[in-house]
């Protein structure tokens, strides 16, 4: 048996099992290795996930190698998956932040916009989940606010599912090597209700906005959004009024949910790849974007908000470099 890690501390994870779940709930533990990949997932409930022997043997599975990860949401008794439809209820949002997290974990901790999270989970260098715990949340309203959080911070776009899985504090993350103890810390106490969430809907309609190549043999057919945003880089390029050219875009768009904000993020991600192609400092690309929208976007979201387009164009000018 493998002697296991001193810097993996069940404790931890006994702490973070307990505030974020109460006696006779059913948890979901996932248990994944990632050389060779293989995955285990063991349905429990609340009272042997905090048992004693149940945390020593998750710790000499994360010894041989396997990351350990627990369901955001309880499930409903008798489950035998993590399904969508398995869900008890709705206990957590979080949101995954990947890149530039100091910052945008900043921008979490100081918005007006948000209560202050329960829990923030360090689960590698520079990369956090944060999460609120929450009550009389409808699932609708859950994937409604983790799309609004994650485009206000800067979140991962692709962890809004109600079955999303997080690190469980107290072990490795075994990605990295040396492998990196996941931490909690605490801000708040308190359980958070919808109107506590003041972010505005239009951010929905505010995907990132890029070409994307067409599927291998597929026929080539531009979308109306691919053909806006090459429409909007040649205006941008020709010297043309971006706030000009956002009244415009968004008066041709009425099609879309919220045509304006659809727009303003078009024209600002383009703006951007532009100004990073020039050579213009991230720092002054934000103060740029920030006073072009001072009038337009609540100052509480509107840094959050340049940092997001300024990471979203450079991630697609090194995706293009790639490529």
């Amino acid at each position: 048996m493998p002697q296991l890690s001193n810097t993996i501390q069940v404790d931890l994870a006994h702490e973070f099992l307990s505030r974020s779940f109460t006696p006779g709930e059913t948890l979901a533990i996932l248990l994944r290795g990632e050389y060779p990949v293989k995955t285990q997932q063991r349905i429990v409930r609340f009272e042997c996930a905090v048992a004693p022997r149940y945390l020593r043997w998750l710790a000499y599975e994360n010894v041989r190698g396997a990351n350990i990860y627990v369901a955001a949401n309880p499930l409903r008794f008798g489950s035998r998956k993590r399904t969508k439809e398995s869900i008890d209820e709705v206990r957590h949002l979080y949101i995954d932040i990947d890149s530039d997290g100091e910052v945008r974990l900043a921008a979490v901790r100081t918005s007006g916009t948000v209560p202050n999270p329960s829990t923030i989970l360090s689960t590698s260098p520079g990369k956090y989940q944060v999460l609120w715990q929450v009550d009389d949340f409808r699932f609708a309203q859950q994937e409604r606010l983790l799309k609004l959080l994650a485009i206000a911070f800067g979140g991962d776009p692709a962890c809004t599912d109600c079955n999303r899985v997080l690190r469980l504090p107290g072990f490795l993350n075994n990605k990295y090597d040396p492998a990196h103890p996941v931490t909690a810390e605490y801000p708040s106490n308190s359980v958070s209700k919808p109107e506590d969430f003041r972010l505005d809907d239009a951010l929905i309609d505010s995907i990132p906005i890029w070409p994307r190549k067409p599927a291998h043999n597929a026929p080539s057919q531009e979308t109306n959004s691919e053909n806006d945003w090459a429409w909007i880089a040649r205006e941008l390029v020709a010297g043309k009024d971006a706030v000009k050219l956002t009244r415009t875009l968004a008066e041709c768009r009425s099609d879309k949910p919220n045509p304006l904000y659809y727009a303003q993020r078009t024209v600002d991600v383009a703006s951007v790849r532009l100004w990073l192609l020039e050579g213009i400092s991230f720092c002054d690309i934000v103060r740029m974007l920030e006073v072009r929208r001072r009038f337009e976007i609540p100052s509480t979201l509107n840094l959050a908000r340049a940092h997001e387009i300024a990471r979203t164009a450079q991630h697609m000018i090194s995706r293009q470099k790639i490529a």
